[in-house]
């Protein structure tokens, strides 16, 4: 598969015709039939429904077509920040982080460096720590915010903070009559662990939290994203727990509450190659230092 493959069926699937496609492309119709036949022989699925009148995807080509767009714009995005880049207009610079670490002090971080350094691409990557590993491995990212440490002899690492854990329930779950609740009661209960893939993640940090109590899961649902499992806990699937910052998340269908057990907490850590000592890491890391200093001298008044 080609990226010309992408960009051909992208332009199959917005115009749904193949002489407008094939006249968008500047190439002939049964060129653009053969490569979108070609296209679906590597898939192993049916894209175009032919049959239908007018044309019409299949719902694997929606899907396709989705992942096309997204694929073929995240390819121009880096041909011209890698085109900026060449030309010395900017330097370049990747964080990886973990979903969880935006609702404490990471936006913070980043809009102070971004303000402070226009002159440098900073390029924004979702992933998980395990990612984040390769990631910074492989010069894809510069840093990597993440809830584990990642032991690797060309890594390191820095925990930020240690973020205590709230339990999430639904409203009007019978535990919430208690202030404050124990990892006994919520191993009781039908619980949410996220993510279900790839680990290890922050679901093996709270099994170990469990574990250090002395305690185990009965009922378990695996689900990968975060934002899903506080969504499930809405429904009145189960019980999760998640960073305290999370509580910024505001809904009105879940309740938080804290924990009567101590030191169960999550660390937000800065995932770093051992090799990288660039002037754009030192500020970065001599910013997050003042930042901290300043929200201590806060908390101290």
């Amino acid at each position: 598969m080609e990226i010309r493959h992408l960009r051909y069926f992208e332009a199959l699937g917005n115009t749904l015709n193949f002489t407008r496609a094939a006249e968008q492309l500047h190439i002939a119709q049964p060129p653009l039939s053969r490569q979108i036949r070609q296209l679906e022989d590597e898939l192993g699925a049916q894209l175009i429904d032919r049959n239908a009148r007018p044309l019409a995807l299949t719902k694997a080509g929606v899907f396709f077509l989705d992942q096309c767009s997204q694929l073929l714009s995240r390819i121009a995005e880096a041909k011209e920040a890698t085109r900026r880049i060449s030309e010395g207009r900017r330097r370049w610079f990747g964080i990886g982080f973990v979903p969880s670490s935006l609702y404490g002090i990471l936006p913070e971080i980043i809009r102070h460096y971004r303000l402070a350094n226009q002159e440098v691409e900073v390029v924004l990557q979702e992933m998980t720590s395990v990612q984040q590993a390769e990631a910074l491995k492989a010069g894809r990212i510069d840093v990597g915010f993440g809830r584990l440490k990642l032991e690797d002899p060309q890594l390191s690492f820095e925990v930020l903070t240690e973020e205590p854990l709230v339990a999430a329930l639904p409203l009007k779950h019978p535990l919430l009559k208690f202030k404050r609740l124990s990892l006994a009661q919520l191993a009781a209960e039908p619980f949410i662990l996220y993510p279900a893939k790839p680990r290890p993640s922050y679901a093996d940090h709270v099994l170990q939290q469990f574990r250090a109590h002395d305690l185990s899961l009965g009922s378990v649902i695996d689900v990968n994203e975060m934002q899903t499992a506080i969504g499930l806990v809405a429904a009145g699937v189960g019980v999760t727990l998640v960073p305290s910052s999370v509580q910024r998340l505001q809904r009105n269908d879940v309740v938080y509450r804290e924990l009567s057990n101590r030191n169960v907490t999550s660390p937000v850590i800065m995932n770093l190659r051992r090799d990288n000592d660039s002037a754009d890491l030192q500020q970065l890391r001599k910013l997050i230092a003042e930042l901290q200093q300043a929200s201590e001298n806060a908390e101290a008044k």
